[in-house]
């Protein structure tokens, strides 16, 4: 799995998780239980991955919604 997107920003993550789903890419969120654990303070983002194959179409449908500055660095 690849990671896209760390952010704190729980609805532009679930706007992403929707556009992932009806667009059919694997994808997961990690550390969401561990950023409540903490108290929602910030000090842990949670990570939105995408399964390998779908990555490079994941990446693309990001930036043509207007989600590219979310992008991790490098990406």
């Amino acid at each position: 799995m690849q990671e896209l997107v760390r952010t704190n920003d729980l609805v532009l993550l679930g706007a992403i998780e929707a556009l992932f789903t009806s667009a059919d890419i694997g994808h997961m969120v990690a550390d969401q239980y561990m950023s409540a654990m903490e108290g929602y303070i910030g000090i842990l983002p949670r990570r939105l991955l995408v399964v390998d194959e779908d990555a490079v179409r994941a990446r693309r449908l990001l930036k043509e919604a207007g989600f590219g500055a979310a992008l991790r660095d490098g990406d």
